[in-house]
Parts: C-alpha cells; sequence; structure tokens
C-alpha cells in the first residue's frame, strides 16, 4: 500500500492513521494479545517511530485482489539490526483493519519488546487522549 508506505518513511503520523480503520486490529510481534482500535494502534505507530532508527521499507508485495500487502523493511533498535515486515489487510473501504508485524533475528526482536515496554506508559497515555 503506497500511501502507508509513503507516509511512514515521511514519519507522517497523520497521514498513516488516516489509512486506518476505526476498528483496525494490531498484531504486534512482542505481545502475545492483539491490539484493538484506531487510537491504540496509532499511539503504537507513533511510538515505533520514536524507537526505530534508519527505518527504510525495502520492498512492498502486493495480493491480486489489491487488499493484501506486505511491506519489508529494516531498521537498527537499540543498536541492533532488526528485519521485519507489515502485513496489511484492507477492508471494503480501502482501510487498513488488519496490521500484523513479523521481525528478526530474536536478538532484534527482544530488543525492540524492551523499547516498546518503555514506551508503554506514552502508548496508553495517547490512546486514551486519542479515544475521547
Amino acid at each position: 500500500m503506497r500511501a502507508f508506505r509513503d507516509a511512514v518513511e515521511a514519519r507522517d503520523i497523520d497521514a498513516a492513521t488516516a489509512l486506518l480503520a476505526d476498528d483496525v486490529v494490531f498484531t504486534s510481534p512482542v505481545a502475545f494479545r492483539p491490539y484493538a482500535g484506531k487510537p491504540v494502534t496509532a499511539a503504537i505507530l507513533r511510538a515505533v517511530l520514536r524507537v526505530f532508527e534508519n527505518f527504510r521499507y525495502e520492498r512492498e508485495l502486493a495480493g491480486r485482489d489489491g487488499r493484501d500487502h506486505a511491506l519489508v523493511f529494516t531498521a537498527t533498535v537499540d543498536g541492533k539490526q532488526i528485519q521485519g515486515c507489515d502485513f496489511l489487510h484492507l477492508d471494503e473501504d480501502g482501510r487498513i483493519d488488519e496490521f500484523t508485524v513479523m521481525v528478526r533475528p530474536l536478538s532484534a526482536a527482544q530488543a525492540l519488546a524492551e523499547a516498546m515496554a518503555a514506551q508503554f506508559g506514552r502508548i496508553q497515555q495517547e490512546a486514551a487522549a486519542d479515544g475521547n
């Protein structure tokens, strides 16, 4: 999904958030339970932009129906090189209703988990503020 890719690469969180469905479900690479809703997903995206350094998408793959996309990325987290993929599914209105992230290697995933855990209080505050 080129619009989402462009927004994230430009670090334009408002443009990225505008592409999310209200009922989006975000599945984290480091949390067991998915997060439901636009406010928390937007807050997580803001945190990721704070945590990731040297972020860039390398490749974009699209399903035949145009509703499934995979965006392969690289970044650095706490000095660890991370490789990952954003799996996006679009609803009938063209908004992202499923957002799943997977990352590797394990050492970078652990660094990401620690960095995101440090952001969790702020994520909760931002999600609460966005939900009102």
